[in-house]
């Protein structure tokens, strides 16, 4: 059971720090209001390296259904413990979100904006197009998937630098492609929280939105899918 704990709690504390620093910066009401985007790009990276710093030993650290399912297809994880992870992985992040609502609550009722409160816990385009939506997410979660592998082949890359690394991957998908659709690339961090918004009793919440849901579902198991194939059928 190890390493689905550990799948939970590392998707669960991701959250925790990446939900967070949206509502942080945010929501009104919060000391850190108007922080910006360049805040909430590093948090998130941030929140990405420290679980897999504390259970990358104990699960691998995926935190990441698509990254959980391109590893199962190029061979180099077991396809029986997919069920469980992408279990682990959704539900931690359920939780996640909840802890999040519930340590901000004053801040979202003091928020009137509905997709300021929706925005807390998960993505959306600046520019809906369902196509090109789901070609963004797909394109960051190839980059992202795409660089792990080429990490784990990199020699004298210890596991504690690889790891610090992915901090800078994330940052850098962030950065260079964030504006498009909030760069779920991950779709447990996006469905998770979604689904936390719809059932919570958060005040003057509106929709989930969840026709666009669709997009981080789809598009990051592509991109990570495209990214191991690829990289496997290199002639490195």
């Amino acid at each position: 059971m190890l390493p689905y704990i550990a799948e939970f709690l590392g998707t669960m504390i991701l959250i925790i720090l990446g939900d967070g620093v949206v509502a942080n910066v945010n929501l009104n009401k919060s000391g850190m209001k108007g922080g910006g985007t360049v805040q909430i790009t590093f948090a998130w990276g941030l929140a990405v390296m420290l679980p897999a710093f504390i259970f990358g030993a104990a699960s691998g650290a995926s935190f990441n259904p698509a990254l959980t399912l391109a590893l199962a297809v190029d061979g180099s994880f077991d396809w029986a413990m997919v069920p469980g992870y992408i279990i682990a992985q959704f539900a931690g992040a359920f939780v996640g979100a909840v802890i999040v609502y519930l340590l901000f609550k004053g801040q979202f009722d003091a928020t009137e904006d509905q997709a300021t409160k929706l925005g807390v816990f998960c993505t959306a385009p600046s520019i809906p197009n369902m196509g090109q939506n789901i070609f963004s997410e797909a394109v960051g979660t190839f980059i992202l998937v795409f660089a792990i592998k080429g990490m784990a082949n990199v020699p004298g890359l210890t596991d504690g630098l690889g790891k610090f690394l992915v901090f800078g991957i994330i940052v850098s998908i962030g950065m260079s492609l964030g504006g498009l659709t909030g760069y779920a690339i991950n779709p447990a961090r996006d469905i998770g929280p979604r689904l936390a918004h719809a059932v919570l009793p958060i005040k003057g919440k509106g929709t989930s939105n969840w026709g666009y849901a669709v997009v981080p579902l789809v598009g990051p198991v592509i991109g990570a899918i495209v990214a191991v194939l690829l990289y496997g059928a290199i002639p490195w």
